[in-house]
């Protein structure tokens, strides 16, 4: 799908300011729509929403389909009288910087259940019909995903956070007695568990909503596997490679890349696609069609794996010892296709891209992705991702969630460990040097000037380099294992006189799109 010359912003909601902690989808989401409007802006995109596991990685979530309560708003439910402003004074004083995720999560789960409380005592009073009716609806329309989702997040509550393989056989392998049986005594928890995601889709609705009706459009993200420990896969296991335990037999990956010399592992069970060929991809396409119901765009993660993935046997240390299987490629766009219609997908095509990959992206006329800070190598064989070789149907961005901010990068000072040398790094960073005409004072702009003026259809900045970070305020680090995610930006973000700054550039590079069809309107009208 080709979109409109456009651009926007990519910030996750937990990076928001706010109190409680972690970013969330009240005032302050409504205040960052408000300066998106302002500077011209027409999208936002986020990270994967799902409630977040070990790491909280959104890459890594309990569901495929379901919200992290952790991004509810307190203010919210004050408004809906769920809360009442006094607990919401009582709400503890967290460091505004960073997540501490720990702290949050027991902080926010007690607050959310005497919010529950509360529910059940309107109800029981007769009070709440419309919250009730919502509720009730919300469940009915959901059951297909929900109630295996509420009842695997009460059961591993039960078990103490354990991954659901270690749990007694008769809940791990979904025994009717043993689900019957858990149900009967532990109603409230999985109804409990339905009512946060009640709360979640509400306030996330209610802000995408706002959103569009300001013409700013939401790129969500879809990650191409789900985790292991997932309601996804222990309520499915049947399409993955799992052994009669639940355990995987092979797992996800990468080779040795950019960021690791022994390639990332994933450890995400994979597929078994040749059974979800079968079957009409009916997963996948109940996933996309999903999130398409949460977003107006979905970046599909590591879309390379569509065409071939990499397989590495389960116990590896490294990703070392994998190999390319072939996806299932154009059966499988065909299929949602088919279903869907016209995809808005941007396909997520970095790595090592071999030309099937390519042609698997066109073929679909799915844009995919330049990163700047990728874009300055001295290599003959990486002339293609030059900001003059861009093809229009694409999305140019100064970095990514995975990069280093474009301070950073280019000072050198995240300290991380990639397969390039010191010496290459600082060459590209002096071809980049020449190539703007700059001397580097403001490289966060003279990125971003370049990446609105670039002919990609879409350019998206991450929030730290409109603000100018450096790396104290990286988001995620691949071959990091603990300390990502947590990254916040600061009340007076919103309110920098950065994005008026721009709103300028967005419109002396046509990307202003609200600008553009007000201009043309006065144009048919003088006609």
């Amino acid at each position: 799908m080709k979109f409109e010359r456009a651009s926007g912003i990519l910030l996750h909601p937990t990076s928001l300011p706010g109190s409680g902690g972690i970013g969330n989808l009240g005032p302050a989401a409504f205040q960052f729509v408000d300066r998106l409007v302002e500077a011209g802006q027409s999208l936002w995109q986020v990270l994967p929403l799902g409630p977040t596991g070990y790491g909280d990685s959104p890459y890594q979530c309990f569901s495929a389909f379901a919200g992290n309560p952790l991004l509810v708003s307190p203010e919210l439910l004050v408004a809906e009288g769920l809360l009442s402003a006094g607990e919401l004074g009582n709400i503890p004083s967290l460091p505004e910087e960073r997540v501490d995720y720990g702290v949050v999560i027991d902080n926010k789960s007690e607050l959310l259940g005497r919010v529950y409380a509360t529910f059940l005592d309107k109800v029981g009073r007769g009070e709440g019909g419309e919250l009730l009716r919502g509720y009730e609806t919300f469940c009915e329309q959901s059951s297909w995903w929900l109630d295996d989702y509420a009842l695997f997040r009460s059961i591993k509550d039960e078990h103490g956070g354990q991954e659901w393989t270690k749990w007694e056989s008769g809940l791990r392998d979904r025994e009717p007695a043993s689900i019957r049986a858990f149900l009967e005594r532990r109603r409230l928890e999985v109804d409990r568990h339905r009512f946060l995601q009640f709360l979640f889709i509400r306030q996330w609705i209610g802000l995408a909503r706002y959103a569009n009706e300001r013409g700013v459009k939401i790129i969500g993200d879809i990650p191409i596997f789900v985790a292991h420990d997932s309601a996804d896969v222990w309520s499915n296991r049947e399409l993955y490679h799992l052994d009669s335990s639940g355990m995987p037999t092979c797992v996800a990956g990468v080779p040795p890349d950019y960021f690791s010399a022994d390639g990332q592992l994933w450890g995400n069970p994979l597929y078994r696609w040749d059974l979800m060929a079968e079957n009409g991809y009916s997963w996948w396409i109940t996933r996309i069609r999903s999130a398409l119901t949460l977003f107006d765009i979905v970046r599909l993660d590591h879309f390379r794996g569509f065409e071939k993935f990499w397989t590495v046997p389960a116990g590896e240390t490294t990703a070392r010892s994998g190999e390319w299987v072939l996806g299932p490629g154009a059966d499988f766009f065909g299929a949602v296709e088919s279903a869907l219609g016209t995809l808005p997908i941007i396909a997520e095509d970095l790595g090592l891209i071999t030309d099937e990959v390519r042609e698997l992206r066109d073929r679909f006329n799915l844009p995919g992705m330049h990163i700047l800070q990728f874009a300055f190598s001295r290599d003959p064989g990486a002339d293609h991702l030059k900001p003059y070789r861009f093809n229009p149907n694409s999305v140019v961005y100064t970095g990514t969630h995975d990069n280093d901010t474009a301070r950073g990068w280019f000072e050198g000072g995240s300290g991380e460990v990639t397969t390039r040398s010191a010496a290459a790094l600082d060459d590209e960073r002096e071809f980049l040097l020449r190539y703007l005409g700059t001397d580097g004072q403001e490289i966060n702009w003279d990125m971003i000037r370049m990446a609105l003026a670039s002919v990609a259809d879409l350019a998206i900045i991450p929030m730290q380099d409109l603000m100018g970070l450096g790396s104290e305020a990286r988001m995620n680090t691949p071959s990091r294992q603990s300390g990502n995610w947590s990254w916040r930006c600061r009340p007076d973000d919103l309110t920098s006189s950065a994005w008026q700054r721009l709103g300028e550039m967005t419109e002396v590079y046509g990307r202003n799109r609200r600008r553009r069809r007000q201009e043309e309107e006065s144009i048919g009208d003088q006609t």
